[in-house]
């Protein structure tokens, strides 16, 4: 059994006790419940929310919050002897999947 949830304004797959990284979420460490449900399989039998699923409701347990590897940029202009490099670092938050659960 998966679902496909929307966290963050992103969509992922998730399964129960999976492990995923998402954008930072607001709050501490603990349980969550995530609501917004696009789809749900579970063998043959799919659910299709429009746009979410009223019935089904995983939940996930905030395992910590980091910072992710770095990512960098640079600007320069040809001809003018100018160069500047960038850096930013993404926090995100790891969650643990629980359960997926159909009402």
């Amino acid at each position: 059994m998966y679902a496909i949830v929307e966290i963050a304004g992103k969509q992922y797959k998730v399964e129960k006790d999976m492990t995923i990284a998402v954008d930072k979420l607001k709050g501490e460490e603990g349980d969550v419940t995530l609501d917004k449900v696009l789809m749900c399989v579970d063998g043959e039998k799919v659910l299709i929310g429009q746009p979410y699923l009223d019935n089904v409701s995983v939940s996930a347990s905030v395992l910590e919050i980091f910072k992710d590897k770095k990512v960098r940029g640079i600007k320069f202009k040809k001809r003018k002897n100018y160069t500047r490099t960038l850096g930013h670092r993404q926090q995100q938050t790891k969650l643990k999947i629980n359960d997926v659960a159909v009402k």
